[in-house]
């Protein structure tokens, strides 16, 4: 149910997004959606979200082929891991000024959620799913390349990204075994503060382990976590 947005006009702030985002949409009512967070209406954003977090992804590997044409492959997946983790995400949304359009329910607009990283880095990633849902993967790409053009791109960010997926995604690869997959099992409390509780699955062992987080992203990544440990575990203890 629809609640309150996070700041008056926000409609009337679409065309300057468009502006910025040098995308004119032919259905405006997808970026108007990419921008709406779970607590203000049952037509959130998040459907867009796990879209545009493909689209992404594709799109920083293509630019990082390009650009890091020397660098092998673990590194890449490393840079690629920084490029795309929630603290770039949030940095890039504020630019564009996505907190001033987000539209929020009451509860999470009163408790600061439009300052929040997760729910921001969230909304970038629907708009980039909106784009690609609007025109195709080809504009889609070239939005995501123009969003990242200030930010730093070299070899020296695989230094700092390794985090639990990442790590648990190349332990996997180096042990010729499937990339994990992760599933929301729980979403829980109100929707101005919920907790979501994420299920890793390795198919080749039958194992699951999960992660609570107050992010998607954050329960994701202690799931990981949990699987890594498990895995290295069973790895020590074999006779």
């Amino acid at each position: 149910m629809k609640t309150a947005a996070s700041s008056s006009g926000a409609g009337a702030g679409l065309p300057g997004l468009q502006n910025r985002l040098q995308h004119s949409f032919g259905d405006p009512g997808l970026l108007q959606r990419a921008l709406t967070h779970r607590s203000f209406s049952a037509e959130h954003n998040e459907r867009l979200e796990f879209l545009g977090d493909s689209v992404l992804g594709m799109a920083v590997s293509h630019l990082l082929y390009r650009r890091l044409a020397q660098l092998p492959e673990g590194d890449l997946s490393r840079v690629r891991a920084n490029l795309v983790r929630q603290d770039t995400l949030h940095q890039i949304a504020v630019r564009l000024g996505l907190p001033a359009l987000l539209r929020l329910g009451e509860g999470e607009s009163k408790s600061g959620g439009a300052a929040r990283p997760s729910i921001l880095a969230d909304a970038l990633e629907a708009v980039i799913g909106a784009v690609y849902l609007d025109a195709g993967f080809g504009p889609a790409q070239a939005l995501v390349e123009r969003l990242y053009e200030g930010v730093e791109i070299n070899p020296g960010l695989a230094a700092s990204a390794k985090d639990a997926k990442t790590e648990l995604q190349e332990w996997l690869q180096g042990h010729k075994m499937k990339l994990p997959a992760y599933r929301v099992a729980a979403i829980l409390g109100a929707a101005h503060k919920q907790t979501f509780e994420i299920e890793c699955e390795v198919a080749e062992r039958g194992w699951t382990e999960r992660g609570v987080g107050a992010s998607r992203r954050a329960g994701e990544q202690a799931a990981a976590a949990a699987m890594l440990q498990r895995l290295k575990a069973a790895g020590r203890n074999k006779p």
